[in-house]
């Protein structure tokens, strides 16, 4: 099965090197192996958001049949995400360099503190703002927040959460 998902990870890469190429063409610019590799490094990471949100909004939308309140059920689906995205970010988006050190531990503190910020507390912030003072149905709003919240996740996961250390910065300290 393993194989299988290579292989069609392996198809899907080229067909969109293909077409990235094919922009970058009509702009007369070449498609380097350092910009190509950011922008895969985008895409794994929207795929992995799109995962961790699905299962979010499961959560959120499972907890919401049985009566629980839409911030109970919204913190629950945060929790349980974090975990997941933890997991696939650490293993294929923010890969660790050759040369780099990075503690998983820090790194899924700093993870948390960041979904935190803009996926706890601005989430449920902007949520708070549709629901009680706007009318927007609960069903809805963590639909419109995905625009919000995502383009600050990538920024602070890459910049601060994942972010590792050279280990000659760390020997010359």
């Amino acid at each position: 099965m393993e194989k299988l998902g290579k292989s069609l990870w392996n198809l899907f890469e080229k067909i969109f090197k293909g077409v990235v190429n094919g922009f970058f063409r009509i702009f007369k610019k070449k498609l380097s192996d350092e910009k190509w590799n950011k922008i895969m490094q985008f895409v794994k990471f929207g795929m992995v958001g799109v995962s961790n949100t699905m299962i979010s909004w499961v959560v959120y939308y499972v907890l919401l049949l049985f009566g629980v309140y839409w911030l109970i059920a919204s913190v629950v689906g945060f929790v349980v995400s974090v975990f997941n995205s933890f997991f696939w970010n650490n293993k294929y988006v923010f890969v660790k360099e050759e040369g780099e050190v990075r503690n998983p531990w820090l790194a899924l503190i700093k993870m948390f503190l960041a979904y935190a910020f803009s996926g706890l507390i601005l989430n449920n912030l902007l949520m708070w703002v549709w629901i009680d003072v706007f009318g927007i149905s609960a069903y809805l709003t963590p639909v419109i927040n995905l625009f919000i919240t995502v383009p600050i996740n990538y920024i602070i996961n890459k910049l601060w959460a994942f972010r590792g250390k050279n280990v000659e910065e760390i020997q010359y300290k």
